[in-house]
């Protein structure tokens, strides 16, 4: 099989993993990036509101996403570029919940995507002495991007899977961690629990 997958990463407006406010989404087919998009999206309502310390990181405010796309607006496009590739992020397990949690805030059917973590295969590949995204890229030779914009970052990390992949003579995404020693998840989707109706 060949190395096929989709990188994303997710910019939150405050601490909540429900704030989404950007994304970006790069397609990897056969070990080569082919396509790559982003947009920004207008929080779930609850979670809407802007910390200064994230602004301040990626530099989105409240007013960039008025007329942005909401979640449940731009969920179907978000699952139309991924379409039923793993997703790759560094430091996936933020990213994931991002798509749980806003989808619980916004009543979605949240998208059972499989993923892997570039961050936990950086760990086993590479030898440096900080894992953040801006080291590991640099190791995988894609120095010098703009951090924490987000297609940029999905980029970078597309990059780093694809270094790791070399390095390590894998095909594909499952072999590739598993030559790294690392697996793929599943985001979970926690079924509704059971009614029981007592009889009087």
């Amino acid at each position: 099989m060949p190395l096929d997958f989709t990188a994303i990463d997710f910019e939150t407006a405050n601490s909540s993993s429900a704030s989404a406010c950007a994304v970006g989404l790069v397609r990897v087919r056969d070990g080569e990036v082919v396509d790559k998009t982003g947009w920004l999206i207008r929080p779930p309502a609850g979670h809407d509101v802007f910390f200064e310390l994230n602004t301040r990181i990626h530099g989105i405010r409240a007013e960039d996403v008025i007329h942005a796309a909401t979640w449940t607006e731009q969920l179907r496009a978000l699952t139309a570029f991924a379409g039923d590739d793993v997703l790759v992020a560094h430091n996936a397990g933020f990213d994931m919940a991002v798509i749980k949690r806003a989808c619980d805030a916004t009543g979605d059917d949240c998208p059972p995507y499989r993923y892997a973590c570039s961050l936990q295969v950086a760990r086993k590949v590479y030898q440096l002495d900080s894992y953040r995204l801006p080291f590991v890229a640099a190791e995988a030779g894609f120095p010098d991007f703009p951090h924490h914009n987000a297609t940029a970052d999905a980029l970078a990390c597309a990059h780093v899977m694809i270094d790791a992949a070399r390095r390590l003579g894998a095909d594909d995404v499952d072999a590739l961690v598993d030559a790294a020693g690392v697996r793929v998840s599943q985001i979970h989707i926690a079924e509704a629990p059971a009614i029981s109706f007592a009889v009087a």
